[in-house]
């Protein structure tokens, strides 16, 4: 970083975003296209610029953060693993995706039994939380939910068991919606929508969402860290996922752009949904956070 880029970057933001980021008691960031890049099976991954840093930063300050992804082919658990390997200090409660908001929802609905169509990534946080899960197929019986994430050896029979679970009575929730996450070779497709929609055509159900850029999502996110979602500070690259969900729970919403949103990818929206602050970079929200002057917090002002 130079000091350019820094000046720069400060001189850029209005008074109204420098206050709440001095006052933000936590943050959520994305992984995929803001902290790290990888390939189009979400491996190989290198941090970005300014991502060790950034976390560093944070964690030295008392804040507390979560990393958030919507991908679901490896448990929490197992992304904090992955990203501790690749550089970044993520500890195991940490790390969040929409397998562990899922279990918030779910809990909350008193589901016991839930159709996974999708691998350990999704169903191992469900089986921690003590929640039954049943495989797509036939004889099934009832079951309280279905679930859809990453899920690339999809098959008709799960499709034809997943509809007869609607049929019966079930509830569709989906990981994620977005058609796409970052990797390092462009656009990788996600599955938990094509899955989805096929599901809704057949059975004309409706659908929840247990990943960003839900409500749900972010209040699960803000219980974990003991902050409310207004007081928290949403980071991501991916137009439909963070700064929407930002701006539902009237969080700060700061878009990077390495990742699927570049300099042009909010022009379009009105004012009331494009991100209070839109950096090239987590680099250059370290530089402006540095240049801010922050000042740490107590532990006990986190929670009031």
């Amino acid at each position: 970083m130079t000091d350019g880029v820094t000046d720069g970057v400060t001189d850029a933001v209005t008074d109204a975003v420098r206050e709440r980021l001095r006052d933000a008691r936590g943050f959520i960031f994305d992984m995929d296209g803001t902290l790290v890049l990888g390939d189009r099976v979400n491996h190989g991954l290198r941090p970005l610029p300014g991502a060790v840093a950034m976390l560093e930063w944070v964690r030295d300050r008392g804040l507390p953060y979560v990393v958030f992804t919507n991908g679901t082919n490896r448990s929490p658990a197992h992304f904090a693993q992955v990203l501790r390997e690749a550089g970044l200090p993520v500890p195991e409660d940490r790390m969040m995706t929409p397998a562990s908001s899922a279990v918030v929802m779910f809990t909350k609905r008193g589901y016991k039994r839930v159709m996974v169509l999708g691998g350990d990534g999704l169903a191992l946080p469900l089986r921690e939380a003590g929640i039954e899960v049943v495989p797509p197929a036939d004889e099934a019986g009832p079951v309280d939910a279905v679930f859809v994430g990453w899920f690339p050896e999809f098959t008709m029979p799960a499709l034809q068991a997943a509809c007869e679970a609607v049929w019966g009575g079930a509830t569709l929730f989906s990981a994620s919606e977005t058609p796409f996450f970052a990797s390092a070779n462009g656009r990788a497709l996600g599955t938990s929508r094509a899955i989805s929609a096929m599901i809704r055509s057949l059975t004309g159900c409706g659908l929840r969402i247990t990943g960003k850029p839900s409500l749900d999502a972010l209040r699960a996110a803000a219980s974990r860290l003991g902050v409310r979602p207004a007081s928290l500070a949403v980071v991501g690259d991916d137009p439909l996922l963070e700064v929407p969900m930002a701006h539902r729970g009237r969080a700060l919403a700061i878009a990077v752009g390495t990742g699927l949103g570049g300099a042009d990818a909010y022009d379009h929206l009105p004012a009331s949904r494009q991100p209070h602050l839109h950096l090239g970079g987590v680099d250059e929200l370290l530089a402006l956070v540095t240049e801010l002057s922050l000042s740490p917090l107590s532990l006990e002002s986190h929670h009031e």
